[in-house]
C-alpha cells in the first residue's frame, strides 16, 4: 500500500549532481600490483623436528618452525606424497604424521 514517494525537485537535482561527480574507474585501469609473498620452510629444520617427534600435527610443525599453518600443511602433504612421512592417525584435516 502506498509505494515510494516522488522525489522533490531539490532531491532530483542533488542526486543528478552526485552521480555526475562520481567517476567510475575504467575497467582497463588497474592499480599497482601486489608482490606475491612466498614463505618457505627451512627443510633441514623441519626434518629435524619431524624425526625428533613421535607424532606431529600441522600445528606443531607450524609453531616450531615459525611459519603459517597453510605452509606447514603444504610441506607435510608434499612429504607424505614423496614417502618421507606417513599419516598415522587423525581425522577431518587434523592428521597425525610420523617419520617413515
Amino acid at each position: 500500500m502506498g509505494g515510494s514517494k516522488k522525489p522533490t525537485a531539490a532531491k532530483k537535482e542533488k542526486s543528478s549532481d552526485s552521480k555526475s561527480k562520481k567517476g567510475k574507474k575504467d575497467r582497463g585501469e588497474t592499480g599497482p600490483r601486489k608482490a606475491a609473498i612466498v614463505v618457505a620452510i627451512n627443510e633441514q629444520q623441519a626434518m629435524k623436528i619431524i624425526e625428533g617427534a613421535k607424532v606431529l600435527t600441522i600445528h606443531d610443525l607450524a609453531r616450531q618452525t615459525g611459519v603459517k599453518i597453510s605452509t606447514a600443511n603444504a610441506f607435510l602433504k608434499d612429504r607424505a606424497a614423496k614417502g618421507v612421512v606417513k599419516v598415522v592417525g587423525g581425522y577431518s584435516g587434523h592428521r597425525l604424521y610420523q617419520a617413515a
